[in-house]
């Protein structure tokens, strides 16, 4: 058989790509792929799966009509008997517009994380099937794909006395080291017959944060802790983004196989630029440098440059900002650093919020409309208006972030804002009476939804909880 599954993502004009997994042996072939009337049907092959990429295989198809529902069948082959075929996984997705046809997409973040894992007995990672039943044209998970450094209990006893069961692996046990055990992180979240679903489904665009490798991670740091043998984060960091690509539908760039921040175009309504704020950033410090230098730097010198291109660009209507951590919020790191953006100094921007100000500078003078920044990280729902009339620094345009978060993961929250932006909370979903960590079943798992009006050009924004219950919504008029 195909498993655990068929993952979709990289949804372009032209074409589309993914991934499966497939057991050894066995050669990858995707087939056919057609549109939902069948007319046009077609097939092709994809690399064989191999255990140096622990059996997945990554393949594309271009040359698909615009704007329709495509059917797809993958199946594999015996590479020393073709004639010897798995039994087909099968899925559909839906292809970006030319024109004249809504656009919708999901996004959220943090999934299996703080000790909540799969249990059957609540129905798995129920949270992605809410998510299929809204047919999106694509999901963005915004971070935290999997929770390397959170090893799973078989069961743990909740307040009430109820027990909260998890299937465990192996890879599951203990904090991820080697790159098996990295990939394991990856086809844990496959065994769960929702996410299965969604991924035949749903393309899916990916960026990562910090559990992906461990927590609060950033290039050149040695751990200290007595879990870890393997002290190096380069190190760990390195194997956690070949399992990262190797399970997520990234398309390979002229610069890097394992580049995340990136563009996806979806129809003449909505690009989305995709940024990875872990990659290139300085260590965690009080984060109050009055100077961009090494030690601020966040998304740093290339990816910004590209980011600040890419706009300038862009002729769609929306512009869409996928980050993987909030703007305003603080999320700190131990008593006295700071793990995001924000440091809790309301004054002039300082330190990784230098970075923030050029970029949104840049979009003001360059007269750049219709920017949204979608986002997770924060494990609650909520939502952000960004005014110059409130904030310290004062050269952009106003804007909205949206946070939603997590799936299936542990409810925390509010955390504490910071204004030298200006943001206001228009919205905000949390734990009541300051209560942290609470699992799934507490009904405190939320998603976004976003659809883009063909005729009029409104986004409609909604936060969305696990039952499918909107619990906020608003609409953008674009410029």
């Amino acid at each position: 058989p195909v498993t655990p599954g068929v993952v979709r993502g990289a949804v372009g004009a032209r074409g589309g790509g993914g991934g499966a997994r497939a057991p050894p042996g066995g050669g990858g072939g995707g087939a056919p792929a057609a549109p939902a009337s069948t007319a046009g049907a077609g097939r092709s092959a994809a690399p064989s799966p191999t255990p140096d990429a622990h059996t997945t295989a990554p393949a594309a198809r271009r040359g698909l009509p615009a704007g329709q529902d495509v059917l797809y069948r993958v199946r594999f082959a015996d590479l020393d008997d073709p004639t010897l075929t798995s039994e087909p996984v099968t899925g559909r997705f839906r292809t970006p517009p030319g024109a004249g046809r809504d656009v919708s997409f999901v996004w959220s973040g943090d999934t299996a994380g703080q000790g909540w894992g799969i249990n059957p007995a609540f129905g798995g990672m129920r949270i992605y099937e809410t998510m299929r039943a809204r047919r999106p044209d694509f999901f963005i998970h915004s971070g935290d794909t999997v929770y390397a450094d959170g090893p799973l209990q078989p069961s743990v006893t909740l307040p009430d006395g109820t027990v909260w069961t998890n299937v465990v692996t192996p890879e599951k046990s203990k904090v991820a080291e080697t790159l098996d055990e990295f990939r394991g992180q990856h086809r844990y979240n496959l065994l769960d017959a929702n996410v299965r679903a969604f991924n035949a489904e749903v393309p899916m665009f990916a960026q990562w944060d910090d559990h992906e490798v461990t927590n609060n991670w950033y290039p050149g740091e040695i751990l200290d802790l007595p879990q870890y043998t393997e002290k190096n984060v380069d190190v760990l960091a390195d194997r956690a983004a070949q399992a990262f690509v190797e399970y997520m539908p990234i398309r390979e760039t002229p610069f890097s196989n394992t580049r995340i921040f990136r563009k996806i175009s979806y129809g003449p309504l909505l690009d989305v630029f995709f940024l990875d704020l872990r990659s290139f950033r300085g260590p965690n410090t009080a984060n109050l440098q009055p100077e961009r230098s090494a030690e601020s730097q966040l998304m740093g010198r290339r990816q910004l440059a590209w980011l600040k291109a890419a706009l300038a660009s862009s002729r769609a209507r929306w512009k869409a900002i996928a980050s993987d951590m909030p703007i305003g919020l603080v999320v700190p790191d131990g008593a006295a650093a700071f793990e995001g953006i924000a440091n809790r100094d309301d004054g002039p921007a300082l330190g990784r919020e230098l970075e923030i100000a050029d970029l949104l500078s840049f979009v003001h003078r360059r007269g750049i409309a219709n920017v949204v920044w979608f986002t997770a990280d924060v494990h609650y729902t909520a939502a952000h208006e960004y005014s110059p009339d409130r904030a310290a620094f004062q050269d952009f345009t106003p804007f909205w972030e949206f946070v939603s978060g997590p799936l299936n993961s542990g409810t925390f929250g509010p955390n504490a804002l910071d204004a030298t932006f200006g943001p206001r909370v228009a919205f905000q979903r949390v734990p009541d009476g300051g209560a942290v960590n609470l699992p799934p079943s507490a009904g405190l798992q939320f998603f976004g939804h976003t659809a883009i009006a063909a005729d009029t050009g409104v986004m409609t924004v909604s936060l969305v909880d696990i039952a499918g219950t909107t619990l906020w919504s608003t609409d953008l008029t674009p410029a």
